[in-house]
């Protein structure tokens, strides 16, 4: 294989792909990323066995009477720290029989050894696929707003992971740890057969990394992969095969205490009395009253308390209720309006954030659970 492009191109390619590469493997293969010739572009792919990301990049393939094209599977971390090292120039890139690397600029040369691209594991293909076509933007957003609340806890694999709900009439987007939980439900988002499936936290994230906002996504999703497809760039993962909880039972119905409050105020405020509660629970009080919200945090080994109280409007009795504080700034933080709506209960029932004025073209919902304060323990 031997080809020239630009330095800046390739590792811009590069750096797509490498979100896939593991840090460190059992399999040496794994932490390089895969070369092919594909027509008149170089492929490159990347998996860790459960994601893979493949990007293609127009180069100049020779044809000087070099031999026919063989995969190579090239150390990842080193060529990309010899791209960002380099200014942007063109690279001549040629790999031998042997899979020695020769990469050759106008300053200087560089080799390394690579690998026999044929053990490289095979990624999967889909087979009989539900197909929905997404607005990158939209697609992003979706991402952005619920993969926060994806749980870590491994002995509970449904929930890490980002639950898709599509219909004929909508699509939902789920995410929770038992703490919050992320509604979307975006109504201009169909398909023609439905479909449920849990994308692992990961490959969402990257998708949402790569994807354009101007830019058509084709998701493609079979029994156990999914694949996001935009531009020159494809992720693949392997599907949670786990039955999400039912989250429907947990979303209070009788929520009558509505707390009106400036998002950015709040969202602030929170912010800033957190650094004073508890470094184990993040506990903060809310006293709401008819027209204040009094946030308050105390941390007693360390000494430390805090106080703020912003306006608020509030239709119901005087109430306390607690909140893990970074758990509030996260729900906060993935709002996008000027107020937010606190559809209370009890202190010790999940209250509901809602934006005041919704987008046109999504609908979402979030929940947290409280903590418990001493005065109602």
């Amino acid at each position: 294989m031997k080809f020239t492009a630009s330095s800046a191109d390739l590792l811009e390619a590069l750096n797509t792909v490498k979100g896939a590469v593991p840090s460190k493997s059992t399999m040496p293969i794994l932490e390089c990323i895969l070369f092919e010739r594909d027509g008149d572009t170089l492929r490159l792919s990347a998996t860790d066995l459960e994601i893979s990301i493949i990007q293609t990049v127009p180069v100049q393939f020779e044809k000087n009477g070099t031999p026919e094209s063989t995969p190579i599977a090239v150390p990842a971390q080193r060529l990309i720290d010899t791209l960002r090292a380099l200014p942007d120039l063109p690279i001549e890139f040629a790999a031998d029989s042997d899979f020695e690397i020769r990469m050759d600029t106008d300053q200087g040369h560089y080799k390394m050894v690579g690998h026999d691209g044929s053990d490289y594991p095979e990624l999967p293909e889909l087979e009989e696929q539900h197909e929905i076509n997404v607005e990158g933007g939209l697609l992003g957003r979706s991402i952005d707003k619920t993969a926060f609340a994806v749980s870590q806890d491994a002995l509970r694999p449904a929930m890490m992971g980002v639950y898709f709900q599509v219909s004929e009439e909508e699509t939902s987007v789920v995410a929770t740890d038992g703490h919050r939980l992320v509604k979307l439900t975006l109504p201009e988002l169909r398909a023609d057969t439905s479909a449920d499936f849990i994308v692992p936290e990961k490959a969402t994230k990257l998708a949402g990394r790569i994807v354009e906002d101007d830019e058509i996504c084709t998701v493609r999703v079979d029994d156990s992969h999914v694949s996001f497809e935009f531009g020159e760039s494809r992720v693949l993962a392997r599907l949670i095969d786990e039955t999400y909880p039912n989250y429907q039972s947990v979303i209070p119905d009788g929520n009558d205490r509505n707390l009106v409050v400036n998002r950015e105020d709040m969202l602030n405020a929170v912010k800033r009395v957190g650094l004073y509660s508890s470094s184990m629970t993040n506990q903060i009080r809310l006293d709401i009253t008819a027209d204040t919200v009094t946030i308050s945090a105390e941390d007693v080994e360390r000494s430390s308390e805090a106080e703020e109280t912003i306006h608020c409007d509030y239709d119901n009795e005087p109430m306390e209720i607690g909140f893990n504080s970074e758990y509030l700034t996260e729900v906060l933080s993935n709002v996008e309006c000027d107020e937010v709506v606190f559809e209370l209960s009890s202190p010790n029932r999940a209250g509901i954030v809602l934006p005041r004025e919704g987008a046109d073209d999504e609908d979402i919902l979030m929940l947290i659970m409280p903590v418990m304060l001493n005065t109602y323990a």
